[in-house]
């Protein structure tokens, strides 16, 4: 008898320390899977002071003109990748040869994969939000510090992880190279299941390096556990477009692990905690610049007021 309460708790004890985790979206009281509120239960670091993704008040960020522009290696080179279901969203994965340096990041890091966030039913997804506003989808590239191998390794240094984001706006057109992608999404419908797609460019869907040279930069973490406090996090001001016929099929191609259609892949805004976030130099001109404009235009219209 003893024996086999023995074995009911361990049963008990492993269940619990494997427990999987889940988007709010998943969650339900039948369900065992940890939502978001709950991940650092589970996953500590999820629980930390450098937590992602964050609010930036744009009011609040501190210029900083020592923020470079990145040198991109691989992006305009044809390649093979093959994209997977993981269960929580699809990863698309990239050679070793798509490498960055640059944007005054401590060292070379290689490319491991990009990934989106989207909402559904024309929800926002984003994961970062600017000044409260939640983007339609948000697009990450993960990179790893060289000469680390892995999350894991990579995960013991501060800036071991570099992650670029982009935030995509609503338009009337599509965007030229989401199909591809849409259409690869529409093949790993269920969890575990891949594809790849042929003679694709990264640079089909993200622009040039000299387009980019205007950033957000904050140290945080992965949105997802075990939500890794090694990350540089560059999201770019640039953002990228798709249109509202894209936006509606890209979050009705795959499935959860659970089985339920896989949309808001996003996690909650985590508090600052004292963090600073920084702007590029040339991301601090452009905004000036637009304020600038915008006061000679409320200038014009006042002095019109008064004439008539």
């Amino acid at each position: 008898m003893d024996f086999y309460l023995y074995l009911l708790t361990l049963l008990s004890l492993l269940s619990q320390s494997t427990a999987l985790w889940c988007y709010q979206s998943q969650y339900s009281c039948d369900d065992t899977c940890r939502d978001p509120s709950h991940w650092a239960a589970q996953f500590p670091s999820c629980g930390g002071l450098r937590q992602s993704p964050i609010n930036i008040v744009t009011s609040k960020v501190h210029v900083n003109s020592a923020l470079p522009p990145f040198d991109f290696f691989g992006h305009t080179d044809t390649i093979n990748i093959t994209v997977e279901n993981k269960g929580h969203s699809a990863h698309f994965a990239l050679p070793l040869s798509v490498r960055l340096t640059g944007g005054a990041l401590p060292g070379h890091y290689r490319a491991a994969q990009f990934h989106f966030h989207w909402g559904g039913k024309g929800r926002p997804g984003s994961e970062h939000t600017i000044d409260g506003e939640r983007f339609p989808i948000e697009l990450h590239i993960v990179h790893i510090k060289e000469p680390y191998s892995s999350l894991a390794e990579a995960e013991h240094d501060m800036a071991g992880i570099a992650l670029l984001a982009f935030l995509f706006e609503e338009t009337t057109d599509d965007h030229p190279h989401l199909d591809t992608v849409i259409a690869a999404l529409g093949k790993v419908q269920n969890n575990g299941s891949s594809t790849v797609i042929k003679n694709f460019r990264l640079s089909d869907i993200i622009p040039s390096a000299k387009d980019l040279h205007s950033y957000y930069r904050y140290v945080g973490s992965m949105t997802t556990p075990g939500c890794e406090q090694a990350v540089a996090w560059t999201l770019f001001q640039k953002t990228l477009s798709i249109s509202s016929r894209q936006l509606d099929a890209i979050s009705q191609q795959c499935r959860f692990w659970t089985g339920q259609p896989m949309t808001d892949i996003f996690r909650p805004t985590q508090p600052l905690d004292g963090r600073v976030v920084y702007l590029s130099g040339a991301g601090a001109s452009q905004t000036t610049a637009i304020h600038l404009w915008f006061g000679v235009f409320l200038v014009v219209l006042w002095t019109v007021a008064l004439i008539q």
